[in-house]
């Protein structure tokens, strides 16, 4: 386990000087993995620069990439940073809690930052698989970027210097290989697909369906090849698609007449 495996990721930063502030920050405490989804800023200016002082190697090698599916690439653990309340679980938790999971084994996790003025969106909060809120005082709960991230950068770095001190023992977990989040989010996109054309699913209640789907894997962490079998079933439901009765593809919900949409869950 280490922090070498573990990315930082900022969705659409906007201020420059945040982005310095998160290099020398991410330099003071050991992580060196930087990754920019569509900065709006020029990072490699002179304001990021002057903030960055000695972290200016991470800024020069940080990854720039347009979507948060790309940032996440090859990562097995995601944590995102908010302060919405999501209507169901699993529930927020302040970083000394989640964090130490990002560390665990040596798998490429994430902990995902939104941008400056909104935070992350629903959308944007479905790739991570457990939600961090930085607990702060009710007068005046705001934290900037730069300062999320330096509360969040000091936990991952005590957590491994907690580990070192009293000698931990290292997770006996699974060694099989957990699936990467790009492989679940090729899953969730085929899953999606199949159960909108059997009509388990509608399109203007898809999204919030899906979430308790993805709920569900990401508390089971299956592995590359479960999420392949799990797609050749869904493959196995699309070839049988094509071979149904007729009377099956004039009424393919199965549902009554008047179409009134079943409530699966």
């Amino acid at each position: 386990m280490g922090l070498g495996s573990v990315r930082i990721i900022l969705v659409e930063p906007a201020g420059p000087l945040n982005v310095g502030s998160v290099a020398r920050v991410m330099k003071n405490m050991g992580l060196r993995a930087l990754v920019l989804v569509n900065p709006q800023c020029d990072f490699l200016g002179e304001e990021a620069r002057q903030m960055a002082v000695h972290g200016w190697d991470i800024l020069e090698a940080a990854q720039r990439v347009e979507t948060l599916a790309e940032a996440l690439t090859g990562c097995q653990r995601a944590i995102a940073t908010t302060a919405r309340v999501r209507a169901f679980p699993p529930p927020l938790e302040s970083p000394r809690v989640a964090l130490p999971w990002l560390l665990e084994d040596t798998i490429p996790s994430a902990l995902i930052f939104g941008p400056e003025d909104r935070g992350l969106s629903n959308i944007e909060l479905n790739y991570a698989q457990r939600f961090v809120c930085i607990p702060s005082s009710s007068e005046y709960p705001a934290l900037n970027l730069a300062q999320a991230v330096a509360v969040c950068c000091y936990e991952l770095y005590q957590t491994t210097q907690e580990q070192q001190n009293f000698r931990q023992i290292p997770s006996t977990s699974d060694t099989m290989e957990v699936a990467a989040l790009d492989v679940l989010e090729g899953y969730y996109e085929h899953l999606e697909a199949v159960l909108l054309k059997i009509g388990y699913l509608y399109p203007h209640t898809a999204p919030s369906r899906l979430q308790k789907f993805r709920y569900l894997l990401n508390r089971a962490t299956p592995t590359k090849e479960e999420v392949t079998m799990l797609r050749g079933i869904l493959r196995q439901i699309e070839w049988a698609l094509q071979f149904q009765p007729r009377s099956m593809n004039d009424n393919p919900h199965g549902m009554p007449s008047d179409h009134s949409e079943p409530n699966p869950f």
